[in-house]
């Protein structure tokens, strides 16, 4: 079946504001925006469900897909513990006329991006600076100092990946950042 969809990707530093942004994105119908459902290996909490929340596998099912190359994109955050986007689940969206949007890490970014090349759009959201974005990690009050300090030190090393996404919006006036995230992706699924 040939795609219809398309693939957008946004990745950024925590704290850069990366989810609020998609948040704003994700129910303007003119989008055709839908999250893709990933697969883990960690067990469903409360009322989580296979297949709505995430696709819950074993660890050894996971490993048998990722050599079966099923997934675009997929991470070990900690030991047997697995997070990954399936290649037929980006499938079933688009065939269905969807746009795909992946809130990923940088590398799952760069990984998708050129697994799908033009079908999709890499877009990173970057703090105006790294004083910045330790002052919105200060001011949300979840993280300890020393938190804080490691996810300051790994923004600074994502930030040297911007480059090698298509677009890259600064986050200073939020509503400016939806808005020029908002073009980006509105130009590109209706080329």
């Amino acid at each position: 079946m040939k795609q219809t969809g398309k693939l957008i990707i946004i990745s950024a530093p925590s704290g850069s504001g990366k989810s609020t942004i998609i948040g704003r994105l994700i129910d303007d119908s003119r989008l055709r925006l839908a999250f893709s459902v990933s697969a883990t290996t960690r067990p469903p909490r409360g009322e989580e469900q296979d297949g709505v929340d995430y696709y819950f596998m074993t660890e050894e099912q996971f490993r048998q897909e990722i050599e079966q190359e099923a997934f675009a994109e997929y991470e070990e955050v900690y030991p047997g513990r697995f997070y990954g986007t399936l290649k037929r689940e980006i499938s079933r969206l688009t065939t269905a006329g969807r746009n795909v949007v992946f809130d990923v890490d940088v590398k799952g970014g760069i990984n998708v991006k050129r697994l799908y090349g033009d079908h999709a759009l890499s877009i990173f959201i970057q703090p105006p600076s790294v004083e910045v974005l330790r002052e919105r990690l200060v001011k949300r009050g979840t993280d300890s100092p020393e938190d804080i300090d490691n996810r300051v030190n790994k923004a600074e090393y994502e930030m040297s990946f911007a480059p090698q996404f298509d677009h890259t919006v600064v986050n200073d006036v939020l509503d400016d950042a939806v808005h020029q995230v908002w073009q980006l992706i509105n130009d590109f699924v209706n080329e």
